[in-house]
């Protein structure tokens, strides 16, 4: 326990990290006093900081103390919290967010972080104290009318590229199925190499890059043919074009092995040694895309099916 002086200048001091978003202080100072966060009028104003900052480790801290009554079921407190976050800086640029589309999604996300509270979800229903006659939902979209246009706009773009992709694999694997490697024997009309094991991978590989690049084209037309709500950025339409991405990268792989395999039928007669050059060739393409791509894919799915704003982060670890 400190002395009133010493949690007075504590308290200060936890108030200025936390809105420049130095969570390590504010970790520091709460463990050391944690009888800090039983002050109704410091946890009020901690919480207004962290919100308005949009601090994400700073608010999964906080999450910490969700049992202490004095951050629970208080309405005051929650309109407070509702002015913070419907409050809107067009500058506001967060380095963990690619793109506008999933910056809405964290807007949202910050929207819906008090859903646990019961009177928290027919507060967002009520009028402002600043904006008689709008709900705190209306002023939260209507401050972001700029960003909900980018991120469809990004949204639409994203979709139309890869669908374009998915539809040349799927042509690709479609003329591939018909014109297997070797042709046909003249008399019984089958693959002339159908007892090999490498053109049962090809064949077998082909047929998954055809169904996982069709799969994705549905997905990606369906985001195409979406009417872009709000609420719709928050899970639906980040969940279509992760699963878009997923098919679509799978139809790449399949691709490769199917024409790899097909390279292997061809060329091994001749030299049995090519699959190691056509596996290390094929392995280029997974790498890069490991080093370019997977780090933002996995962001997404991060962001969608476990947002770190809703994981409470432990003081004592």
């Amino acid at each position: 326990m400190g002395t009133p002086e010493r949690l007075q200048l504590t308290s200060d001091i936890v108030l200025g990290a936390a809105s420049n978003g130095i969570s390590e202080i504010v970790k520091l100072c709460l463990k050391q006093y944690p009888e800090l966060m039983w002050d109704i009028k410091f946890t009020n104003k901690l919480i207004e900081e962290v919100v308005r900052g949009r601090h994400v480790e700073l608010f999964r801290l906080l999450n910490a103390h969700d049992t202490i009554p004095n951050l629970r079921y208080d309405t005051q407190r929650n309109r407070d919290l509702m002015e913070a976050v419907v409050g809107w800086s067009t500058g506001y640029a967060p380095a963990d967010v690619s793109g506008s589309a999933f910056l809405m999604q964290r807007e949202l996300q910050w929207f819906e972080a008090d859903e646990s509270d019961p009177s928290s979800e027919s507060l967002k229903w009520n009028p402002t104290n600043e904006r008689r006659g709008k709900t705190y939902w209306e002023v939260f979209v209507e401050q972001r009318k700029g960003l909900l246009k980018e991120a469809g706009q990004w949204m639409k773009d994203t979709s139309s590229s890869c669908s374009f992709v998915a539809i040349l694999i799927t042509t690709v694997a479609f003329a591939a199925a018909f014109t297997v490697p070797g042709g046909n024997d003249n008399n019984t009309g089958l693959p002339i190499f159908l007892k090999k094991n490498s053109f049962m991978v090809f064949m077998i590989a082909d047929a998954l890059a055809l169904f996982s690049s069709i799969t994705a084209t549905l997905m990606f037309l369906a985001i195409l043919i979406m009417r872009y709500a709000p609420n719709d950025f928050l899970r639906s339409l980040p969940r279509k074009m992760i699963l878009g991405l997923t098919f679509l990268f799978l139809s790449l792989a399949f691709m490769l092995v199917a024409f790899g395999s097909a390279l292997m039928i061809v060329l091994s007669e001749r030299w049995k040694w090519i699959y190691i050059p056509i596996t290390l060739l094929a392995a280029i393409p997974i790498v890069l895309f490991a080093i370019l791509q997977l780090p933002l894919y996995v962001e997404m799915v991060e962001s969608t099916y476990c947002p770190r704003l809703y994981r409470p982060m432990k003081i004592w670890k």
